[in-house]
């Protein structure tokens, strides 16, 4: 192995999926000297094996299925999809899992990349062990910031490393649609590969261990997403184990706690994530190898002048573009230190301070319905200990659910505080509420008063409308 020289660079960040990326991109701006070091793809997991090939693969599910709920069109849509024009059309959004886009971005904004393995290797200091035998040494002025994310967390079950599972990856990147396929888990990856596969054709086994799905979620996101995966023919069996799995020529079998035997063709388990920090030499700074890394909410390590922890990594929220916003907080952070500010701006929303990991995280499950939430569950609010109430609404009462859709079904909820009348969380569940939940974050950021959301007037007639009910919900009560 060949060693060149330790090169000094102002920040050093492993990982380059979209949270390294925009790191990179605040330090770039600042003026910082940036090294990138990326051991798979430029781009990272979202890129090509989780956000974006999972959206394409639903987007055709989800439009049908809306298609089918409009007079005068839902004959036409009758049919079966494409599979492989679905799944030509994910290899596109992949980029056929080339990233020399992503490496010309980087280039763009004058990152440095290194492609390799990086580890840490005491403070301030990363070795990078190249494809081709090299090695590389880097040093950091300022900081080294770890955004390598996370791997799907597998259980311990006898037979399992037999079976060849598959785990999110797998899911999203499949080549061929299965005939049957077992899905473990009751989650986000769960829910939407199981409305993806299906809707492409496979027979789909749901096995949940819990009470129902989306349990992050208000109950009745849950049910009404599990609602419609059995209408479109998926089995979800809640309270539901696998003690173990096995694979008899080219067919899985699962074994359940209750005793049931089933048959797949593929198994997907989508049970959890652990932090991809196994393998690099934080035992070399004093943190404990594969552990999640505890920040502050400037991202800084906690105990730590020089190292940060973004994106999955420090498990605040687990969502790509949470980690995105993350970055852009920790780069400001950076620039701020490396330029001697004395103080930084980190109360609760400043410049430099991710609070809305803890106040207004966003997320939307592209299931058949949609279901999209911010900030706070009633039961987050309540054991929390705010005095808050609940306003529910059927959405099929706003006379633009109607029109979205025949028989549109749908609920919305918001949590309010009652001390100061603002809203904690929002949460949305029917056809097309994804691009409803960002009003709601503004709502829910922003810290608006009840008495100024009066003032901001839905158009009619819009699914919007919704809000104009919630508030009347709360001020008739």
């Amino acid at each position: 192995m060949t060693e060149t020289e330790s090169i000094a660079y102002d920040v050093v960040v492993l990982g380059a999926g979209p949270v390294g990326e925009n790191v990179a991109d605040r330090t770039r701006a600042a003026g910082l000297s940036t090294a990138v070091v990326e051991s798979e793809l430029v781009g990272g997991e979202c890129s090509y094996w989780a956000c974006m090939p999972s959206k394409a693969l639903l987007r055709p599910a989800i439009a049908r299925a809306d298609a089918r709920r409009v007079p005068g069109l839902r004959q036409s849509v009758q049919g079966p999809l494409d599979a492989p024009a679905v799944l030509a059309h994910r290899d596109y959004y992949v980029s056929h899992w080339k990233d020399d886009g992503q490496i010309a971005w980087l280039d763009g904004i004058g990152a440095d990349l290194y492609r390799g393995h990086g580890r840490l290797d005491g403070p301030r200091r990363v070795t990078v062990e190249g494809p081709d035998g090299e090695r590389h040494v880097l040093t950091a002025r300022y900081a080294v910031v770890v955004s390598t994310g996370s791997r799907a967390l597998l259980p311990n079950l006898p037979g399992l490393a037999q079976v060849k599972p598959w785990t999110s990856r797998e899911a999203t990147s499949a080549h061929a649609v299965p005939g049957r396929l077992i899905v473990v888990g009751g989650g986000v990856v769960a829910t939407e590969m199981a409305t993806a596969w299906r809707a492409l054709g496979s027979e789909v086994t749901v096995l949940v261990r819990g009470k129902g799905l989306l349990p992050r979620m208000e109950p009745f996101a849950g049910e009404l997403v599990a609602e419609a995966l059995q209408e479109a023919g998926v089995d979800v069996r809640t309270g539901t184990s696998v003690s173990a799995v096995t694979r008899e020529g080219s067919t899985v079998v699962a074994l359940t706690d209750s005793g049931d035997r089933i048959e797949a063709d593929e198994i997907l388990f989508a049970t959890g994530r652990a932090p991809r920090t196994d393998d690099l030499g934080l035992d070399t700074v004093g943190l404990e190898p594969g552990s999640w890394l505890d920040v502050d909410d400037s991202l800084q390590v906690v105990g730590s002048e020089w190292l940060y922890a973004v994106g999955d990594v420090n498990h605040r929220a687990l969502l790509t573009h949470q980690g995105k916003y993350q970055a852009r907080i920790a780069g400001a952070a950076i620039a701020a230190r490396a330029a001697g500010v004395p103080l930084l701006e980190t109360d609760p929303w400043g410049a430099h301070s991710a609070t809305a990991d803890r106040a207004a995280v966003p997320q939307v499950i592209f299931t058949d319905p949609e279901a999209a939430a911010v900030g706070l569950s009633l039961a987050e609010a309540e054991a929390a200990g705010h005095r808050v109430r609940a306003v529910d609404v059927d959405m099929s009462s706003v006379a633009g659910a109607g029109l979205y859709a025949d028989g549109y079904r749908g609920r919305a909820r918001m949590v309010v505080d009652l001390d100061r009348e603002i809203l904690l969380g929002v949460t949305f569940v029917g056809p097309g509420v994804g691009e409803l939940i960002h009003s709601a974050s503004i709502a829910v950021a922003g810290e608006v008063p009840i008495g100024r959301l009066w003032h901001a007037v839905p158009s009619y007639p819009t699914v919007s409308e919704v809000w104009l009910r919630l508030l009347e919900g709360y001020r008739d009560k």
